[in-house]
């Protein structure tokens, strides 16, 4: 039996355990699940991550690929009977995003946001904080760093909860 339909937003830094965290979070959900991948294999050391990430997930979970239009994902995905969704990572979908150029930054954003607020079902998004560290030294560090913060904000609004990892332990910022 499905549990009750939350969006959770799970932050941390690099290694902080939030990957983990939300694949429990997923799996206590409930429903079917299907993880979202943003990442792409750019070279050998993102493969064997991305390999990791794929042997430690079960069997049963569905997997989408999605590095840019998330916001269609989550519609199509609702359309198909709205299973629980772990999308993991913001931080990689929005340097796919600056990337493809203004443009498709500024509507596959804000595609998504919508589709996080309409989406029927269980969501469980990871994200990296990056408001910890210092100010980047270059202007597309600068501009990652911002985007992802107002994005980590907007996801948080709506969300039901909000988790940040610190060293594998979860600290509840928002909800249960």
């Amino acid at each position: 039996m499905q549990a009750t339909r939350t969006h959770a937003l799970v932050l941390g830094g690099i290694r902080s355990g939030k990957s983990a965290l939300a694949e429990q979070r997923a799996t206590a959900s409930g429903a079917s699940v299907t993880y979202i991948a943003t990442a792409t294999a750019g070279d050998g050391e993102m493969s064997e991550r991305i390999r990791r990430h794929r042997q430690r997930r079960p069997a049963d979970w569905g997997l989408v690929e999605c590095p840019l239009a998330l916001g269609a994902e989550l519609t199509a995905q609702a359309q198909a009977g709205a299973p629980c969704l772990l999308i993991d990572c913001m931080s990689l979908w929005l340097s796919n995003l600056l990337h493809a150029g203004d443009e498709v930054f500024q509507r596959e954003r804000a595609e998504f946001v919508d589709a996080v607020a309409a989406y029927p079902g269980s969501l469980v998004i990871v994200s990296n904080e990056v408001g910890l560290g210092t100010i980047g030294m270059d202007p597309l560090t600068r501009r990652f760093c911002d985007e992802l913060g107002w994005l980590n904000q907007a996801l948080a609004a709506s969300c039901d909860q909000v988790v940040l990892t610190v060293a594998g332990l979860p600290m509840v910022l928002k909800g249960e």
